[in-house]
């Protein structure tokens, strides 16, 4: 479990917008399962079914963990899947995830534009898109090297599009 972050009253503020949204109206396929802290949120998702009817992960609920720094929303959450996280080109055994709207700097897409319905509606949309399910290459080495660390310490680079 994340340690209770102190925000910025700026954080604060839109944390809380984005929770009574989220209330309001959850994101398709997602609830939430907690946001104590306010600062960690576990959000469980319902595997979607893929384009064509392809049910890769139709039949598969997952857990992912959204914690916010103290400059939310200039600066993006760590999210990544907890275990067991889906089988995915994108997706390290570890929980990371290789896609560039949860990263800033020169090759991330954050935007503080981004709420988190977004950024799991995005993620359920990586799922629908994949047609193999199969691990990243170099998934054990780069598991073995990083650990648990946050996945804004590794350098990403955002190649493939295609899932």
């Amino acid at each position: 479990m994340a340690q209770a972050t102190r925000l910025s009253t700026v954080a604060q503020r839109r944390i809380q917008s984005e929770l009574n949204e989220w209330m309001r109206s959850p994101p398709e396929g997602c609830c939430l399962e907690s946001c104590e802290p306010m600062t960690s949120w576990v959000v469980i998702m319902q595997g979607p079914e893929g384009a064509g009817g392809v049910r890769l992960y139709s039949d598969e609920v997952f857990r992912v963990r959204i914690d916010f720094g103290e400059q939310y929303p200039l600066d993006p959450p760590d999210v990544i899947f907890l275990a067991p996280a889906p089988i995915h080109p994108h997706i390290y055994s570890n929980g990371h995830i290789c896609l560039d709207i949860l990263y800033s700097g020169r090759n991330g897409g954050w935007s503080p534009a981004l709420t988190m319905s977004k950024v799991v509606l995005s993620l359920r949309s990586m799922l629908a898109s994949n047609t193999d399910k199969r691990k990243p290459p170099g998934d054990a080495e780069y598991c073995a090297r990083v650990g648990n660390r946050s996945p804004k310490l590794s350098n990403w680079v955002f190649e493939d599009d295609k899932v």
